[in-house]
């Protein structure tokens, strides 16, 4: 189709540098890569709805803190993907004390030469708690096999031990959750142009975010790598297709209150997830398949 020409051109002519966003581009990413709606949520049905999610966050942690259960919840996607706005909407109404957000910084000296998960055990959930990873023991899946961070026999070793690393957190009585917020290109360009261009937002792009930008399509083998390679029947990924925050901060709090058990839930409330964006690794990836 023309149109996909013409927004092909568009990304291959885009200058980040230039305040103007290509109009094609800025009118187009939303309904790109196969995404299944033009519009944004509504603002005034997407509040509604986040207010009462967030009810029944609150419902949950009440629960978990008689209970003792424990919550971890990964985010992995792109860069731009939306993953701090998920885990924003998730927290905000919920006691820090108890639901923690964990972002880590490059590893240091000392941590590169542990064993790779070694980093992430110290901050597991305690009886109560839940854990909402802003990246994770993944950046070894996707980001540093793609960034140079790590060899092909590091990379390898991870996909070997990852399994048994999270089944042990799982029998252990932990309910893990791993999401994928999954954007198009296009998305993502637009994302970065708002951030270089905002006086508020420019910090949130990194070197390594600017180098990402011509690494699409290694991004994309090591996320399909990644999904096919540690996707198990006790620890499965979700995938959210996210070019709409809106939708995709909505999908991932239900899937997280839609499995768990907790006193005065709203059934019918949490059991309205829009399966045209959330779904599991394998139908994305059948997606994916016949789009090539």
């Amino acid at each position: 189709m023309p149109e996909s020409k013409n927004l092909a051109d568009a990304i291959d002519g885009f200058d980040l540098d230039n305040p103007s966003l290509p109009k094609i581009i800025e009118d187009q990413a939303l309904a790109s890569g196969d995404y299944p709606y033009d519009k944004k949520l509504k603002n005034s049905v997407y509040e509604q709805k986040l207010f009462l999610l967030q009810v029944e966050l609150v419902k949950l942690q009440d629960s978990l803190h008689k209970s003792g259960d424990r919550i971890i919840a990964v985010f992995e996607g792109r860069d731009a993907a939306g993953k701090g706005g998920v885990i924003k909407r998730y927290r905000e109404n919920l006691n820090p004390r108890h639901t923690r957000v964990i972002a880590l910084p490059a590893p240091s000296d000392r941590e590169k030469v542990q064993w790779y998960f070694q980093r992430y055990i110290c901050h597991m959930p305690a009886a109560g708690e839940t854990v909402l990873f802003d990246r994770s023991w993944y950046n070894r899946a996707v980001v540093e096999p793609v960034m140079g961070f790590c060899t092909q026999k590091q990379s390898e070793l991870f996909f070997q031990e990852v399994p048994a690393y999270e089944k042990m957190l799982v029998q252990d009585g932990i309910k893990l959750f791993k999401f994928w917020l999954n954007i198009s290109r296009p998305m993502q360009i637009k994302r970065f142009h708002d951030r270089r261009h905002s006086p508020l937002k420019h910090w949130k792009l990194s070197p390594v975010d600017l180098r990402a930008l011509g690494k699409w399509d290694e991004y994309t083998s090591a996320r399909n790598e990644m999904l096919e390679r540690s996707n198990t029947e006790f620890a499965p990924w979700i995938v959210i297709k996210a070019n709409d925050k809106r939708r995709a901060r909505l999908g991932a709090i239900t899937t997280v209150l839609r499995a768990m058990d907790y006193p005065g839930k709203d059934q019918k409330l949490v059991d309205d997830i829009d399966k045209k964006i959330v779904m599991p690794a394998a139908d994305f990836l059948r997606q994916v398949s016949d789009q090539e």
